[in-house]
């Protein structure tokens, strides 16, 4: 399932990740590298075993099945936090 942004939420790159603002809360949300890297490939339209082999492939000490669950977490993080929506 690739992501999209809430209308309301807006994101911007650092030097180490990524933060998001919820425009209507106030809350700020900071990512750090690794689940900013997931998110902005679920952004592109990855689907999340994409975002996964991305993750592999950034860091290559990382086994499949501890990206995947990296991958799995983080979005159920963003989905929950209602920071982002299903396309």
């Amino acid at each position: 399932m690739s992501l999209t942004l809430r209308p309301d939420v807006c994101a911007t790159d650092t030097a180490d990740g990524m933060v998001l603002l919820d425009e209507v809360t106030g809350r700020y949300w900071q990512l750090n590298g690794t689940a900013a890297l997931v998110l902005r490939s679920l952004l592109d339209g990855a689907e999340p075993p994409d975002a996964a082999r991305a993750l592999r492939e950034a860091h290559p000490r990382l086994t499949a099945e501890r990206a995947g669950a990296d991958t799995a977490a983080i979005t159920n993080e963003l989905l929950a936090a209602r920071l982002v929506v299903p396309r």
